[in-house]
């Protein structure tokens, strides 16, 4: 067994080849190759914390991946990462541990932000111009890069419960900080990466056509949107079953607004894609899969291990 450190990880990593493998996991998973294991959540509320552990296999694939995973969100007031982690890479034919990646989140902040990217490519509108950004953590940051990489958007709005947070980012990405109303108002597309428990947006701050990628909601407990806005919207879901658990489309499905039936897979999307009326709201809830860490870690360990 290997231990590899994040600076070996990221010296490896291929940003465009993770983009593909993760993109072509969502196309596995919901065409049924893929086995995914139960998320196991531990929450530290005092602490602003949570843990996942999540594990997966994709057929035909010689390795599996198990992956820990922690975000603790008053970390940057103490000079630390909110983000901390690693990724088993395990041999699917003797169970062995092949490698473990000490990425520290590093991974798990990638793969969640090209989904982020994915998503948005997948429901935007021809023609959107307008990117917003709810939230000025890491994955705000990384999130606003990857889809302005994959979707060219020019221009970026940030919003953050912390205006000097959300004017450095917005600075740093030669955008505009400004209210979360304004925002709604003119974004095309609105990412969300905060660890809400109760609505930030609601539905009547979002206009026909607007696309939401949120990403928040990744526990139980978790909610970014009001769940009103959710109903009124066509979703699509990184796992149906993860965010009738603990996603966003959860709330709505809880209150009897919206059937799970409804709901449409990202890899479903992938596999055949849907013309969207330019008056949908479209909403990507993403959860984080573990077929994402399964294919990350191994582009990032045939790398390594050739």
């Amino acid at each position: 067994m290997k231990i590899f450190s994040k600076q070996q990880i990221l010296a490896a990593l291929d940003d465009n080849a993770a983009l593909a493998a993760v993109e072509e996991a969502f196309r596995r998973f919901s065409a049924g190759e893929a086995q995914v294991a139960a998320v196991g959540h531990l929450g530290f509320p005092d602490m602003r914390g949570d843990c996942h552990v999540k594990a997966a296999h994709i057929h035909g694939d010689d390795e599996f991946v198990v992956k820990l995973a922690t975000g603790f969100y008053g970390n940057p007031a103490l000079g630390l990462p909110s983000s901390n982690g690693f990724m088993a890479v395990m041999s699917a034919k003797t169970g062995e541990t092949l490698a473990i990646l000490h990425d520290e989140g590093a991974l798990t902040d990638l793969r969640t932000a090209l989904a982020g990217a994915i998503a948005a490519r997948a429901i935007a509108r021809n023609g959107s111009k307008v990117l917003g950004v709810v939230g000025s953590g890491i994955q705000a940051r990384m999130q606003a890069q990857q889809i302005q990489r994959l979707l060219g958007l020019k221009q970026v709005l940030v919003w953050s419960r912390r205006p000097k947070s959300a004017s450095m980012l917005a600075a740093d990405l030669q955008g505009e900080a400004l209210s979360l109303t304004e925002l709604c108002a003119r974004a095309d597309v609105i990412v969300t990466t905060t660890p809400s428990t109760a609505p930030i947006i609601l539905n009547d701050m979002i206009h026909d056509g607007t696309r939401i990628v949120a990403v928040g909601a990744d526990s139980p407990g978790k909610q970014e949107l009001e769940t009103a806005l959710v109903a009124r919207s066509r979703i699509v879901v990184d796992s149906r079953a993860q965010c009738v658990d603990h996603g966003e489309a959860g709330w709505a499905v809880r209150a009897g607004l919206t059937q799970p039936a409804a709901l449409v897979e990202l890899g479903e999307l992938l596999n055949a894609p849907i013309h969207f009326a330019e008056e949908d709201v479209v909403v990507a809830d993403l959860t984080g899969v573990a077929i994402q860490d399964v294919a990350i870690a191994r582009s990032v360990w045939l790398r390594l291990h050739t």
